[in-house]
């Protein structure tokens, strides 16, 4: 997911589709393994190009400007996974993703604000929030979608 992208050199977080990869593990594999697979996907980063921009290693996972949202990953995962468990409809899963996409923006406008010396918080929320959040709404209601539809079908209701 990572390799898919549309870099916009004049912006310092690249748009990817990571985060659409984080929202539907979280939905299928459920808290724990949506964890794990996100964990996984952070130490192959470390010996691997996986990352946006095909960065790897512990200096682009600790030092890029877009490790916030990278070490988030896991965490938004788990909590993504363990709502989308109680909330199974289509708007469930996808107030879960929501959730989730809240979390991994948070943890990464705060590491971006300091990793790139921004002189204001808006300046920060702005490149590492507002430029990113219809595309990420797209993306959460996409992902919720494709859940919700195989469920129905997994269900044999099609």
């Amino acid at each position: 997911a990572a390799q898919i992208q549309f870099r916009v050199y004049l912006w310092e977080v690249p748009i990817t589709l990571q985060t659409a990869a984080v929202y539907a593990s979280g939905l299928y594999l459920g808290w724990r393994n949506g964890l794990l697979a996100q964990a996984l996907y952070l130490v192959l980063g470390l010996f691997l190009p996986v990352f946006a921009g095909e960065g790897y290693g512990a200096s682009y996972l600790f030092g890029a400007v877009s490790a916030g949202y990278l070490l988030s990953y896991p965490l938004a995962a788990a909590v993504i996974g363990a709502l989308s468990k109680r909330w199974k409809a289509f708007s469930g899963s996808t107030l879960a993703s929501m959730i989730g996409a809240a979390l991994i923006f948070v943890c990464g406008v705060v590491w971006l604000h300091y990793a790139a010396g921004h002189g204001t918080w808006m300046e920060s929320i702005d490149k590492g929030f507002l430029r990113f959040a219809v595309i990420d709404l797209v993306k959460v209601l996409g992902v919720g979608l494709l859940y919700s539809g195989t469920r129905y079908l997994a269900r044999g209701e099609a």
